[in-house]
């Protein structure tokens, strides 16, 4: 009986993972001027040439890690907007993203745009990711028009006008918690800080249609985060051996 072939792809895959995780950790901790390709093999446990098997350079390796927690973020609210179809409407969806944001510190400091941590990556990143980030204001418009035709949030102002309110919103809470940490007024804990973005996008936003309406079109919604994470693996292929 032949012997089994080993999984080189498999193993590829996990050891390419654990590069992306060290570069992640040392990105946030020590910011991408001061870390080296060196430091993230040797945080993984494998050999530069080993990172250098995957990725061609430097920005290479960190821009897939930008890209893979851009994935994650579409995916996992694609797949809980199926699960839980009031995801689907832009209050919970905001605090899930907060909270979201809060435990991803990657993916926190993209959003806010960095300059520690991402340092010169953030020009790059602007550039690599920019189409990415037009792709997905044409799907967040797109989600709150279909909300807006089903009832799920008012009409009463333009969608143009409540889009700017809720990023509004939504940043000025991730804004305050880095530069405002000892106001008097700081919510007690970031679990409160995402009831007061829930409370206040559901002011702003509510419409006259019951909420359990939601699950009539969070199919169509969902749908429309899957080609972001399309883009994204095609992003990263083009950046990794």
């Amino acid at each position: 009986m032949a012997a089994e072939e080993p999984d080189t792809a498999g193993i590829d895959a996990e050891r390419m993972e654990r590069v992306l995780d060290a570069a992640a950790e040392l990105l946030v901790r020590w910011g991408y001027r001061r870390v080296t390709v060196e430091d993230v093999a040797r945080r993984a446990g494998v050999g530069k040439g080993t990172v250098y098997l995957h990725v061609r350079t430097k920005d290479a390796l960190f821009l897939t890690v930008l890209l893979r927690a851009q994935r994650r973020q579409f995916a996992d609210l694609a797949d809980r907007m199926l699960a839980e179809p009031q995801v689907a409407l832009p209050w919970s969806m905001s605090r899930l993203l907060y909270q979201r944001l809060r435990a991803d510190e990657v993916s926190r400091a993209l959003y806010l745009g960095d300059a520690e941590v991402l340092g010169r990556l953030a020009h790059e990143a602007a550039g690599a990711l920019g189409e990415l980030a037009a792709r997905r204001n044409d799907v967040v418009r797109e989600h709150f028009r279909l909300l807006r035709e089903a009832g799920l949030i008012d009409d009463a102002i333009t969608l143009d006008e409540q889009l700017h309110g809720w990023g509004a919103v939504t940043y000025g809470y991730f804004f305050l918690d880095g530069v405002a940490a000892q106001s008097p007024f700081a919510p007690d804990g970031p679990e409160r800080a995402g009831e007061l973005i829930e409370h206040a996008i559901h002011r702003l936003l509510a419409g006259p249609a019951p909420q359990h309406r939601a699950a009539d079109v969070v199919g169509e919604v969902a749908a429309l985060y899957r080609p972001l994470v399309d883009h994204i693996d095609a992003e990263a292929r083009r950046r990794t051996r």
